[in-house]
């Protein structure tokens, strides 16, 4: 997967047009911070957030659009933005390529993007994130952790002082985890991500699927 890197090339593009990357049209490529920053000031890109509603809510990068995996429109994300490059990004950078193809198979092959780490690597590289006012004091991944981490040993107890059949219960969780790992897909945090004590309000715009703040 080609890396789209800050260079003197990259600041003196012309608004409103692609560069030229290395990579397969239509493959999705990764940007770093510094050049997706850049491109953000000239006013000719868009950042799109594909995370979860209880994700976004606790943080999000500034300016960014609203458009969760599960229930992403490519049409829809193109027919909103119109005529500016489209850069993806969720929590670590595998749901935002995911997205990236998704988007760019839509659209005919079109050169597509997305962060290179996510808002992991942007936080990462000292730029700023906005937190929502009223956001749970323990993230919802830190949520997941503590919960399957409680049914796991509460699974093992049982299973070693009542029935071995209660240890299908910690593998069932272990086994959950490594999918959530792999896919970048936690249904776990999707659930935990509903509960009351999770629920903040997500900004959104008149966007419809697609909220712009």
């Amino acid at each position: 997967m080609a890396v789209v890197q800050s260079s003197a090339a990259t600041s003196s593009e012309p608004r409103g047009t692609t560069p030229t990357t290395p990579g397969a049209v239509g493959a999705p490529v990764d940007v770093s911070p510094s050049v997706l920053e850049g491109w953000l000031a000239q006013g000719d890109t868009v950042l799109v957030d594909v995370r979860e509603d209880h994700e976004r809510a606790g943080e999000h990068i500034p300016g960014s659009a609203h458009a969760p995996l599960s229930r992403f429109d490519a049409a829809g994300v193109q027919q909103r933005h119109a005529g500016k490059r489209v850069v993806f990004h969720c929590r670590s950078g595998k749901r935002s390529s995911d997205a990236a193809g998704r988007f760019g198979a839509a659209q005919g092959g079109v050169q597509v993007f997305h962060l290179a780490g996510g808002i992991e690597g942007w936080k990462a590289s000292g730029r700023a994130v906005e937190k929502a006012a009223g956001a749970p004091r323990i993230d919802v991944m830190r949520q997941v952790q503590i919960t399957a981490g409680s049914i796991v040993l509460i699974g093992v107890g049982l299973g070693a002082f009542v029935h071995p059949a209660f240890l299908g219960v910690s593998a069932f969780i272990g086994a959950g985890l490594v999918f959530a790992g792999a896919s970048g897909w936690c249904g776990m945090a999707m659930l935990l991500g509903k509960m009351p004590w999770n629920r903040t309000k997500v900004a959104r715009g008149g966007c419809g699927s697609c909220a712009c703040h």
